[in-house]
């Protein structure tokens, strides 16, 4: 529980006033939140973000529902193991481990960013247990062919990129602000709830990593977008921002075209919805879940 502790000193208990749960995975202690009864919705996080995300949505809805927001193995207030490559493949089994042992079926699934894959990698090998998903702004297909994406991968895996990663917390620091259509919904306060989990060079690691996987996990990635089918016939909504600087329109129409019953929600926004739209896309995932 060092993570916890050591967080007690910059951690807004009034932002994130929920208790700490945590459960041995075989990679690593995972931090979890557990608020509330009812159907489970399961908010799952990308890069690099944590629990505290989705703060506001379980403050919203686990008056009705079991809201549960695990960090992955490296991020937010879970372990931090210096060896632990973090690809998403292996996110998705621990997050896959992590619904097992707590027995949890009936889900609404929610995922965002990197946790696009890493949620719906395992959800598609658990369909069973899965009863909808919201997805905000992500992906779940081969990035190796993507120019952008190339040169973000070209750029991370040189030393310039290891260097910024690892000795300027590069990804929240500056990353996450770029992902702000309006940046004036990045208070202080909040920037730095995303800056402080990582304070050290091992605690980077994982963001270094999971930005390796970009375009290094592409063909795992191809993999579960052709296994989708496993999953398209599940009730979906889509809530998109906009104005995302990471993840264009272009991304967008791919899930339409893919899920053409999908209820879809654009907000002028970018990336981080959570953060930009949270009233509006609370309401939305009500209306949905409703």
């Amino acid at each position: 529980m060092q993570n916890i502790v050591n967080a007690q000193d910059w951690l807004d208990t009034v932002q994130y006033p929920f208790k700490s749960n945590f459960i041995d995975l075989g990679s690593g202690k995972m931090h979890y939140l557990d608020e509330g009864e009812g159907e489970v919705i399961l908010f799952v996080h990308g890069t690099p973000t944590w629990s505290f995300l989705y703060r506001n949505f379980i403050k919203a809805f686990s008056n009705g529902y079991r809201c549960i927001a695990p960090d992955h193995i490296g991020f937010g207030l879970s372990d931090k193991p210096g060896d632990y490559m973090g690809t998403p493949k292996q996110h998705a089994e621990n997050l896959a481990e992590f619904i097992e042992k707590l027995n949890l079926d009936n889900i609404t699934l929610v995922v965002h960013d990197f946790g696009g894959p890493i949620g719906l990698g395992c959800a598609r090998q658990h369909a069973d247990k899965i009863k909808q998903v919201v997805l905000f702004n992500s992906w779940l297909w081969a990035t190796e062919m993507n120019p952008e994406a190339r040169k973000v991968d070209k750029i991370i895996n040189s030393a310039m990129g290891k260097f910024l990663y690892l000795r300027m917390n590069f990804s929240p620091q500056v990353l996450l602000k770029k992902g702000f259509h309006d940046k004036k919904n990045l208070p202080k306060k909040v920037h730095k709830h995303y800056i402080k989990p990582f304070p050290n060079r091992t605690s980077r690691l994982s963001l270094w990593n999971i930005g390796k996987s970009l375009v290094g996990s592409s063909d795992w990635y191809q993999e579960q977008w052709i296994g989708l089918s496993a999953l398209k016939e599940k009730p979906w909504l889509i809530l998109w921002g906009v104005n995302d600087p990471f993840f264009n329109r272009e991304y967008l129409n791919k899930w339409r075209d893919s899920l053409p019953d999908a209820v879809v929600k654009e907000f002028d926004c970018g990336h981080f919805v959570q953060e930009e739209a949270t009233e509006a896309s609370i309401a939305a995932i009500d209306d949905f879940i409703r």
